[in-house]
């Protein structure tokens, strides 16, 4: 990188990192993963920021690196053995706020999906983009967008009415 670009490029980062670290959180579910993702993104987008500074949008440049890193590395770990989340909840108390136990939840079944569908639903819900925008990031067609947007969401809302009937049923299902 040329010492001219350094402040454009620190200027990007400032803006963006929060935005891109959120994004990777959704993806990876851990804050260390999130960490190292956006590292290796801005890392990428460093070295090649004249062709992203050059982009339409340098902001989506840059998620497109994210998205590919992520399926990269959820491709690598797919054949090991799941590492089931930190849940923050200590010797099995009972959380009082039920928001809070409902969005873990909901972000543990997220997980779950496929990297696809996964994807598909942060970058539709949490990045607001349209099924264009998602369909050019993942190299799908708009229609692939909504068919996995609709499966997820399925996935989701089944796991989680399971879940209430469960919890209503006080465990025997």
């Amino acid at each position: 990188m040329r010492t001219a670009d350094i402040p454009a490029f620190t200027a990007f980062v400032h803006a963006r990192s929060s935005a891109l670290f959120r994004t990777a959180l959704l993806l990876t579910g851990e804050r260390h993963v999130a960490d190292d993702l956006v590292q290796s993104t801005l890392e990428q987008v460093c070295r090649h920021w004249r062709r992203v500074r050059s982009a339409d949008s340098p902001e989506a440049y840059a998620r497109r690196i994210l998205v590919n890193l992520a399926n990269d590395r959820w491709r690598k770990l797919r054949g090991r053995e799941e590492v089931p989340l930190d849940d923050g909840i200590g010797g099995g108390s009972v959380d009082p706020y039920k928001g809070l136990v409902v969005r873990d939840e909901l972000m543990r079944e997220l997980q779950s999906l496929p990297i696809g569908m996964r994807t598909v639903l942060v970058l539709r819900y949490f990045e607001d983009l349209d099924d264009a925008e998602i369909g050019h990031l993942m190299n799908i067609s708009a229609g692939s967008v909504r068919s996995q947007a609709a499966r997820g969401l399925s996935k989701l809302r089944s796991t989680v009415d399971a879940q209430a009937v469960h919890a209503r049923s006080g465990g025997a299902a």
